[in-house]
């Protein structure tokens, strides 16, 4: 079977010169024109790699190569026009594994791109996260506490699936109200605490004999679920 890339690209005739190259290397190319795009193959499907375009009509490249971060260590390789040392130094330090910049040569890319990829098992999208009380089933989209169906909001899923994706680490305010009310809400917080608030209610452990809170606040950062 061959190896999946994600084209994370805004520019039809890119999208289009970096299929036709990928497929003659053996490659299967799915494309995103933007940053949403992106987001909904991530959901779906691992990939090997993921060629990713700073300048996204929805979203700057460096806050979507933080978010796929939260998700999978898929190796990132930055393609883009912007050429400060600033802006690479930047994208590195958000996640992206290696940066060429445009116009690139494509022989020169893909074997960036069989470096990247080189001796790196390919991540698997998980399907679902568990301990001794909560289990999450991505795929169902469904919440289980000791067995018992959660029933939760749309807006209360994807804030939990938001911060399971990426258990025990911090995700920030801003991400969660970027990606889940969109980049206009990035100031409404209290959108945000609203739905935590509901959640921590939902997902109370104390009738269970534990003294067990899942979700953390990280003072003027963000959120952590934490697991039991």
């Amino acid at each position: 079977m061959s190896s999946k890339i994600l084209i994370v690209e805004d520019e039809a005739n890119i999208r289009r010169m970096l299929q036709i190259a990928l497929h003659s290397e053996g490659y299967q190319a799915l494309e995103a024109e933007s940053a949403f795009a992106a987001k909904q193959w991530l959901n779906s499907t691992a990939f090997s790699c993921i060629l990713l375009d700073l300048g996204l009509p929805d979203e700057d490249g460096k806050s979507l190569v933080r978010f796929i971060r939260t998700l999978v260590d898929t190796p990132i390789i930055v393609i883009s026009a912007r050429e400060h040392e600033q802006e690479k130094i930047a994208a590195l330090d958000a996640g992206a594994n290696d940066y060429i910049t445009k116009p690139f040569n494509v022989g020169e890319l893909c074997a960036r791109i069989r470096a990247a990829t080189r001796n790196k098992k390919v991540v698997q999208v998980a399907e679902q996260l568990s301990d001794k009380l909560l289990t999450i089933d991505f795929a169902a989209r469904l919440v289980t506490l000791n067995s018992e169906p959660v029933e939760l909001t749309r807006k209360e899923y994807q804030v939990l699936e938001a911060l399971a994706r990426a258990p025990e680490r911090v995700v920030t305010q801003t991400q969660l109200l970027c990606d889940i009310w969109g980049p206009t809400h990035a100031e409404d917080s209290h959108y945000l605490r609203i739905v935590i608030s509901h959640l921590r209610r939902k997902l109370d452990c104390r009738e269970f004999d534990h003294d067990h809170h899942y979700i953390h606040t990280e003072q003027a950062v963000g959120y952590r679920l934490k697991l039991l």
